[in-house]
């Protein structure tokens, strides 16, 4: 039901054209629920809650110039609301979620996803605009001790992903295999493979014939995102780093790291640092131990990951010094990789194995 006599009053707010479009039609075809306008980001939709006096907002949270869990604080602070977190960031238990839900929101939804659909999900949204329109909000002021506090990261999870992989002896081959198999589409990808320097770019370049994604040998300061591939050149190490929310590559030639350059632990603990909870981290076929610790940091960081198994690899060094160290979540066949990294990208939840 609506508001008395009248409909629910909605503002929608969303950087993204399309999803302002889709979410005002779908919430228009309910008589108790009227859209009153949309806003493209936080800034744009101070400016139009005094002037069209909404009832509820449904609010993402990645937009630019300020993110939506600011926005919500400042809102449930200054000016009180019902909002609606809508957000491909907040799955259902998730931190981004519960943070949402401590800063004020009346509830959580998750953008349509894999298993979720446009349909479903404007069913659920209706309902829920509906309760939130009868919710009581209230001033929400900081505490001394919070405001002396050191700040607390807005957000927990970034929609880029980082997948970092490690090999060596039959990694070439084991490499080929699981790019084949992953889409376009796919997390950006960091590779250390063991190999020489005059080899790297050459390697690169092959694997870019059979990979729907784009293979390069990695360049100082090349952004690590969705479909493209970074193989560490042969005469340097790789590490990765962050300005913002875009990650990047950073090279530096240094000694030897477990007799490597490059190393996978070099590689690896630069994603635990820089991505945490953000990555996926393979180590597959190799001799030595190189990548063993820095993967265990990345799993102590929140990131998943995964070891190609004994029988499937050409030598079991590297994962097995990685699986007796406690750091392999998941155990598989290199033929069951990519399924298993895309698994989890799809879930959601990268950091859950």
């Amino acid at each position: 039901m609506g508001i008395g006599s009248r409909p629910v009053r909605v503002l929608v707010i969303d950087d993204s054209a399309v999803v302002r479009q889709i979410l005002t039609k779908d919430l228009s075809t309910d008589r108790d629920i009227e859209v009153v306008g949309t806003a493209t980001d936080p800034y744009v939709a101070r400016d139009k809650i005094v002037k069209l006096k909404p009832d509820v907002l449904t609010l993402d949270i990645e937009m630019p110039r300020m993110d939506g869990l600011t926005f919500l604080r400042k809102i449930m602070r200054y000016h009180p609301l019902p909002v609606i977190i809508v957000s491909s960031l907040t799955a259902r238990g998730g931190e981004l979620a519960m943070e949402a839900i401590e800063a004020g929101a009346v509830d959580v939804m998750c953008k349509p996803g894999a298993a979720y659909k446009v349909g479903d999900m404007t069913i659920e949204l209706i309902d829920k605009i509906k309760a939130a329109a009868q919710a009581k909000v209230y001033k929400r002021v900081p505490t001394q001790q919070s405001k002396n506090a050191a700040p607390k990261l807005a957000l927990t999870r970034t929609t880029n992903k980082v997948i970092a992989i490690g090999t060596s002896t039959g990694g070439t081959e084991a490499l080929r295999k699981v790019l084949a198999l992953l889409p376009s589409n796919t997390p950006g990808i960091v590779v250390v493979q063991h190999m020489p320097q005059q080899f790297t770019k050459a390697f690169a370049d092959s694997l870019n014939e059979v990979s729907a994604m784009h293979v390069t040998e990695a360049r100082p300061g090349d952004t690590v995102s969705p479909g493209k591939v970074l193989i560490a050149p042969g005469s340097h190490h790789m590490m990765l780093k962050r300005s913002g929310a875009v990650y990047m590559v950073h090279l530096k030639e240094g000694p030897c790291v477990n007799r490597h350059r490059p190393s996978v632990d070099v590689l690896f603990k630069s994603v635990a640092r820089f991505a945490g909870q953000n990555a996926i981290g393979v180590i597959m076929t190799g001799m030595g131990n190189d990548g063993a610790q820095g993967l265990l940091e990345m799993k102590q960081a929140g990131a998943s990951t995964v070891g190609q198994d004994e029988q499937s690899c050409v030598v079991y060094g590297m994962p097995r010094e990685a699986h007796k160290l406690g750091a392999v979540d998941i155990q598989c066949a290199l033929d069951r990789i990519p399924q298993k990294i895309l698994q989890l990208v799809e879930a959601g939840q990268i950091a859950a194995a």
